[in-house]
Protein backbone atom coordinates (compact mmCIF):
# COMPACT_ATOMS: atom_id res chain seq x y z
CA UNK A 1 0.00 0.00 0.00
CA UNK A 2 1.67 3.64 -0.93
CA UNK A 3 2.39 5.82 1.74
CA UNK A 4 -0.65 8.30 0.54
CA UNK A 5 -3.06 5.72 0.69
CA UNK A 6 -1.80 4.82 4.23
CA UNK A 7 -2.42 8.44 4.78
CA UNK A 8 -5.71 8.61 3.51
CA UNK A 9 -6.91 5.69 6.06
CA UNK A 10 -5.11 7.25 8.71
CA UNK A 11 -7.15 10.52 8.16
CA UNK A 12 -10.42 8.52 8.90
CA UNK A 13 -12.43 10.37 11.99
CA UNK A 14 -11.05 13.56 11.29
CA UNK A 15 -11.93 16.61 9.36
CA UNK A 16 -10.92 16.72 5.48
CA UNK A 17 -11.36 18.70 1.96
CA UNK A 18 -11.81 17.19 -1.15
CA UNK A 19 -11.46 18.43 -4.75
CA UNK A 20 -12.84 17.33 -7.02
CA UNK A 21 -12.02 17.58 -10.83
CA UNK A 22 -15.29 19.73 -11.64
CA UNK A 23 -13.88 22.32 -9.26
CA UNK A 24 -16.20 21.76 -6.14
CA UNK A 25 -14.92 20.94 -2.57
CA UNK A 26 -16.41 19.05 0.31
CA UNK A 27 -15.20 19.53 3.55
CA UNK A 28 -16.58 17.48 6.27
CA UNK A 29 -15.65 14.29 8.51
CA UNK A 30 -14.49 11.34 6.35
CA UNK A 31 -15.84 8.37 7.67
CA UNK A 32 -14.48 5.78 5.37
CA UNK A 33 -11.98 5.57 2.43
CA UNK A 34 -10.88 2.86 0.11
CA UNK A 35 -7.93 1.35 -1.43
CA UNK A 36 -9.29 3.04 -4.48
CA UNK A 37 -9.98 6.62 -2.99
CA UNK A 38 -13.96 6.19 -2.78
CA UNK A 39 -14.46 8.27 0.22
CA UNK A 40 -17.80 8.19 2.41
CA UNK A 41 -17.94 11.29 4.24
CA UNK A 42 -20.74 13.60 6.92
CA UNK A 43 -21.18 16.51 7.91
CA UNK A 44 -20.32 18.28 4.50
CA UNK A 45 -20.02 21.83 3.64
CA UNK A 46 -20.04 21.91 -0.32
CA UNK A 47 -18.51 24.92 -2.17
CA UNK A 48 -19.61 24.66 -5.66
CA UNK A 49 -17.22 26.49 -8.10
CA UNK A 50 -19.29 29.17 -8.46
CA UNK A 51 -19.02 29.64 -4.87
CA UNK A 52 -22.05 28.78 -3.44
CA UNK A 53 -22.25 26.97 -0.39
CA UNK A 54 -24.67 24.37 0.85
CA UNK A 55 -24.77 21.62 3.43
CA UNK A 56 -25.05 17.82 2.74
CA UNK A 57 -25.51 15.20 5.75
CA UNK A 58 -23.80 11.94 3.94
CA UNK A 59 -21.98 11.83 0.48
CA UNK A 60 -19.93 9.18 -1.36
CA UNK A 61 -17.40 10.60 -3.23
CA UNK A 62 -16.24 8.01 -6.09
CA UNK A 63 -12.30 8.20 -5.88
CA UNK A 64 -11.42 8.72 -9.64
CA UNK A 65 -12.97 11.96 -9.54
CA UNK A 66 -11.54 13.44 -6.38
CA UNK A 67 -8.54 16.05 -7.66
CA UNK A 68 -6.62 16.04 -4.12
CA UNK A 69 -7.67 15.80 -1.18
CA UNK A 70 -6.14 18.22 2.43
CA UNK A 71 -6.01 16.63 5.57
CA UNK A 72 -5.18 17.38 9.27
CA UNK A 73 -1.70 18.70 10.01
CA UNK A 74 -1.82 16.64 12.84
CA UNK A 75 -1.30 13.94 10.55
CA UNK A 76 2.45 14.76 9.96
CA UNK A 77 2.88 13.30 13.07
CA UNK A 78 2.10 9.82 12.45
CA UNK A 79 4.64 6.94 12.80
CA UNK A 80 4.40 5.99 9.18
CA UNK A 81 6.84 9.45 8.49
CA UNK A 82 9.42 8.24 10.87
CA UNK A 83 12.49 7.59 9.75
CA UNK A 84 13.92 3.88 11.00
CA UNK A 85 17.11 1.75 10.09
CA UNK A 86 15.99 0.54 6.22
CA UNK A 87 14.70 -2.80 5.26
CA UNK A 88 17.81 -5.41 4.46
CA UNK A 89 20.05 -3.42 6.60
CA UNK A 90 22.65 -6.10 7.24
CA UNK A 91 23.08 -6.94 10.78
CA UNK A 92 26.05 -6.08 12.24
CA UNK A 93 28.60 -9.29 13.00
CA UNK A 94 30.53 -10.05 15.52
CA UNK A 95 33.70 -7.96 17.40
CA UNK A 96 36.25 -8.79 19.69
CA UNK A 97 35.12 -10.53 22.98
Amino acid sequence: MSLCLKLLHESQGHIVTVELENGSTYRGKLIEAEDNMNCQMKDISVTARDGRVSQLDQVYIRGSHIRFLIVPDMLKNAPMFKVGPARGTPLPTRGRR
